[in-house]
């Protein structure tokens, strides 16, 4: 498999003006292996992004929370089953019935800040919230905080930030932590990631990329459109190899359990004929079978996919900071395995 010719198609594709800018990082229990890098983590001063470029993954982070509630879970302190209004967060406008299990799979009907089914501009979010006021999960509650309810819980799959917010809240409450700490120390230094944290982006460290919106020709960084700090629905930063990292924590039981394992990546609400979701994972099945099992991102100059493929005991991962390719990539990466 030439991933290095996939990159370069997509980059002289006729009319394409937002070039691929980021790191592939594709290995298989076979020997396979690929490593590609591609533009600049810093065009002023034109430093090319490396292996070892640190990328935001936006929502990519959100199986993240995902494994914090499980942790939470497993150690007592929490169920699935457990209803928000029983968790004194103040909550109130939202329906009563809603359980941390309809917030892990999108399926409580919570108001998101920003309804990816109606909204696309997600930078206009921070015309009237200052998105340097964005440093912890209680700052977004005013952007949905008294809005209607979309729909019964359990009754649909919505894709929904808020209710990941929502999960970050309760690890707050429960473990008495900042969420960002806490995922710091119980996920990424768990399992070795040390290139990885919630960076603010005023004071990016060594190694990290600078998202960039626009074209090739235009453009502008994105320090003014997403939030200063990441958090519970996403915004860390990672790398290719600590993401390679994490899904090997996952697959060997290092996060969680053997049975909170098999939870968290269990097809618990089908989105699409061939697509599902877990608790904070995408996961494609084809023929019955599961296929792969992913995450992905995308933020004004952020864009990324992380990709386990279990029977094949193969991983891609496409960190990118321009807002296209990943996914291009990504897809034509399965074409290939699935032909295998």
């Amino acid at each position: 498999m030439d991933i290095n010719e996939i990159v370069n198609t997509h980059n002289q594709e006729e009319n394409q003006r937002i070039k691929f800018s980021g790191v592939v990082l594709f290995g298989a229990e076979n020997g396979t292996k690929f490593e590609g890098c591609y533009g600049f983590a810093n065009r002023s001063d034109k430093i090319k992004n490396s292996m070892s470029t640190r990328f935001g993954i936006a929502s990519g982070c959100k199986i993240f929370t995902a494994i914090s509630i499980c942790q939470l879970v497993q150690n007592g302190r929490l169920e699935f089953d457990t209803l928000i209004s029983d968790l004194d967060i103040n909550l109130n406008q939202l329906d009563p019935r809603i359980t941390v299990h309809h917030l892990l799979t999108h399926t409580s009907g919570i108001p998101d800040y920003h309804d990816e089914e109606s909204m696309t501009d997600y930078e206009s979010i921070w015309e009237t919230v200052p998105m340097y006021n964005i440093t912890s999960p209680k700052n977004f509650l005013p952007l949905f905080h008294g809005r209607p309810m979309k729909f019964e819980p359990g009754t649909q799959f919505s894709y929904s930030n808020a209710g990941f917010i929502v999960l970050g809240l309760i690890v707050e409450k429960i473990t008495g932590l900042n969420f960002n700490d806490y995922v710091e120390e119980n996920i990424f230094r768990a399992c070795g990631m040390n290139d990885s944290g919630y960076f603010s982006m005023n004071k990016l460290p060594e190694r990290t990329a600078i998202g960039y919106v626009g074209n090739d020709d235009h453009w502008k960084t994105n320090i003014y459109s997403i939030p200063i700090v990441g958090g519970p629905d996403g915004g860390a930063y990672t790398t290719a190899y600590d993401l390679s990292k994490f899904w090997n924590a996952i697959m060997s039981n290092q996060l969680l359990s053997k049975s909170l394992t098999e939870r968290l990546l269990s097809p618990h609400v089908q989105e699409s004929e061939f697509i599902h979701y877990g608790y904070g994972v995408w996961i494609t099945i084809i023929n019955n079978k599961i296929f792969k099992y992913f995450v992905m991102g995308g933020d004004p100059g952020v864009v990324m996919q992380s990709s386990y493929y279990p029977a094949l005991k193969a991983e891609a991962h496409i960190l990118a900071n321009v807002e296209r390719g990943a996914g291009l990539i990504a897809s034509q990466i399965d074409e290939v395995l699935f032909s295998k």
